[in-house]
């Protein structure tokens, strides 16, 4: 019995320093939005949102089972903030993926209250603060260091300047140019569609800082010097070999017709 009294304590034991050291993932709180923004989220998302999601948010809706929406329990403010704010959702068609619009239906006070009502449910990934997005603080090597962790996770989807590429069954890696710093860091966090989630133990704040340094030149600029000249659209090999066999092939033919036209 003193062999299994001392097991159970030393689990225990490590149980409560594993919980108290571990890094946590950001929680969305309802702490800093009123009852009366949970109520107004709670009647926009049951107006817009509950067909698809069902009128408690644990997914399936009434749309008699066609392309029934996720649960959103447990998936934080970030989530609405990130799929609303860019347009994605409400879903206008059925699709492989949903694309981002341009036309917001919401205003940003409509979409703080709809995030408020879904963090009120479960906690989850909350919206960036101003301190995580901001990167006039970020000195050249943190940039550095965030164009190499874009580089070894993000770039096989969204290519290696961010510049977007194609994926199976219809999907596609958006082209980062031009999007906010929120929107990046909340895509991080949450994970939409096709990305997985990058969250807190995988990525930390700090490199996802550093990561959004490097996207948006720290300027919000939508291009970024290309030492090598012309940039071919980013597109890496793809395009550079199709230059070299288009330009470089077609020169050595010319080359060869010139010599054979002036030997004969």
């Amino acid at each position: 019995m003193a062999v299994v009294v001392l097991i159970a304590l030393a689990l225990l034991l490590v149980g409560g320093l594993y919980a108290a050291l571990s890094p946590r993932q950001a929680q969305a709180t309802t702490a800093t939005a009123s009852a009366d923004d949970i109520e107004e989220g709670k009647r926009l998302f049951l107006a817009n949102c509950s067909t698809c999601h069902g009128i408690d948010a644990q997914g399936g809706g009434v749309n008699d089972g066609r392309n029934p929406g996720p649960s959103l329990i447990g998936v934080g403010a970030a989530s609405v903030d990130f799929q609303v704010g860019t347009g994605r959702m409400p879903l206008a068609q059925s699709g492989p993926q949903a694309p981002e619009v341009d036309k917001i239906r919401f205003s940003q006070e409509q979409i703080d209250q709809m995030a408020a009502y879904i963090a009120s449910l479960a906690p989850g990934p909350a919206i960036p603060t101003e301190e995580q997005l901001g990167t006039s603080g970020v000195s050249d090597e943190e940039v550095a260091r965030g164009a190499a962790i874009f580089r070894t996770n993000c770039a096989m989807c969204h290519n290696s300047q961010g510049k977007g590429g194609a994926l199976t069954g219809g999907k596609y890696a958006p082209d980062l140019t031009g999007t906010s710093a929120k929107h990046i860091y909340e895509a991080m966090q949450t994970g939409p569609q096709s990305m997985p989630v990058f969250n807190d133990n995988n990525i930390s704040p700090e490199d996802k800082t550093a990561i959004i340094a490097w996207l948006t030149d720290r300027g919000g600029q939508d291009t970024r010097p290309d030492p090598g000249g012309l940039t071919l659209g980013s597109l890496g090999p793809v395009s550079e070999g199709l230059v070299a066999w288009i330009a470089g092939i077609g020169a050595l033919i010319g080359v060869s017709v010139w010599l054979g036209m002036k030997s004969s």
